[in-house]
């Protein structure tokens, strides 16, 4: 049985949260999370959940959100999304 360290850090992506997007609104993340819309929007202005603004809504990459959950690290994600 494959050990969460074995497995690399793209097949992590692929695998993780698969049936959400790559990049999520902030309702598609409260849902994820498991928290509300107002939670989500605390993060990202707390700076602990990193997001992109586009236009006047915020979108949340799926790799910041495992990284706030911890799942990988400030490396993986760069080179996740190479």
């Amino acid at each position: 049985m494959n050990n969460i360290m074995d497995i690399s850090s793209n097949e992590l992506y692929r695998s993780v949260f698969k049936e959400y997007p790559d990049v999520m609104d902030v309702k598609q993340a409260s849902d994820l999370l498991g928290v509300s819309t107002k939670t989500v929007y605390n993060l990202i202005r707390g700076g602990s959940l990193s997001s992109l603004k586009v236009g006047r809504e915020f979108r949340i990459p799926k790799v910041h959100i495992m990284r706030y959950l911890k799942i990988i690290g400030p490396t993986a994600v760069a080179a996740i999304t190479e």
